[in-house]
């Protein structure tokens, strides 16, 4: 499938801000089953200063610096991606968790997609024992390890519930996880958080998903905005698979991937600091749309 994708964020300050510095992580990435055949992303008002790199783990990462006094800040990222992930079934699934789990204890790469960066607490995803006990009751001894990690998948589904008022950026997993009311970083934090106290790698993947149901299907939560999922590494013949908690679905053709890394800390589209006094409003809208079949 092949999308164009617009994700439109616009703040509007209370009183002028004289100085700015951001980092943004709005471009999709190239990846396995997707290919991003252009992209652009344009900031109003003017920047002083602007680098374009990439990061340790292969984002797009846009440095910029604006000394212009401003009122409002936009940024616009517009981009068509075509997407064509391998289907199920998989190659190389018949290990069970804890074969995959200690293989991915005994890598010895440091790539940046090697699973032993995605093994271990990070700063957003601590160690929580109440999310591992929830997830070992699907992990029976010698499951198959994508088998056990799907059904704690729709158990997450089932059990939460999406509620867009119920958490902030800022809410701790732990207490999300208690509430079981939260949205997609939530779901997929507390997925993340069970995986690896399992002693399985688990990544997490910001990006979007397709706006358009298929006829006659319920439009899917998470769409018009951005969303995230889980990577899990399944044994070094499968490579990483997309789990998507929030949707109970493994990732295919609907998914489009932006960002990844250990937890939202490493791939929120905006991090940065203002200067000035005031309140500020934060507006963003996002459209996918399928072009043709790639």
């Amino acid at each position: 499938m092949i999308y164009d994708v617009r994700h439109v964020t616009t703040y509007a300050y209370g009183r002028p801000v004289p100085f700015a510095r951001c980092i943004l992580r709005l471009l999709p990435r190239d990846g396995v089953g997707q290919s991003v055949r252009k992209s652009s992303l344009s900031v109003t008002p003017r920047t002083s200063e602007r680098n374009d790199g990439i990061c340790f783990f292969g984002n797009h990462m846009t440095t910029l610096t604006i000394t212009k006094p401003h009122r409002e800040l936009k940024l616009d990222m517009r981009a068509r991606v075509e997407v064509n992930r391998p289907a199920a079934p998989f190659p190389g699934l018949t290990r069970n968790w804890e074969e995959v789990g200690a293989l991915a204890l005994a890598s010895s790469s440091l790539a940046p997609n090697s699973p032993a960066h995605q093994l271990f607490p990070s700063r957003l995803v601590p160690p929580v024992a109440e999310v591992v006990d929830y997830a070992r009751s699907s992990f029976a001894p010698q499951r198959p390890v994508l088998e056990a990690a799907s059904e704690l998948m729709r158990r997450i589904r089932t059990d939460f519930v999406y509620d867009p008022e119920a958490t902030e950026v800022s809410t701790p997993l732990a207490e999300a996880f208690r509430q079981r009311h939260g949205v997609c970083q939530d779901f997929a934090h507390i997925m993340i958080a069970g995986l690896r106290g399992l002693g399985l790698p688990a990544a997490y993947v910001s990006g979007y998903i397709r706006t358009i149901p298929p006829p006659g299907e319920k439009r899917l939560e998470g769409a018009d905005a951005s969303h995230a999922w889980v990577h899990l590494w399944c044994g070094p013949e499968t490579g990483w698979i997309g789990l998507d908690p929030t949707n109970d679905l493994v990732v295919a053709d609907d998914h489009i991937v932006t960002a990844i890394g250990r937890d939202y800390a490493d791939v929120s589209p905006l991090d940065g600091v203002i200067v000035g006094p005031g309140t500020q409003k934060v507006g963003v809208a996002v459209d996918v749309i399928p072009v043709q079949e790639a």
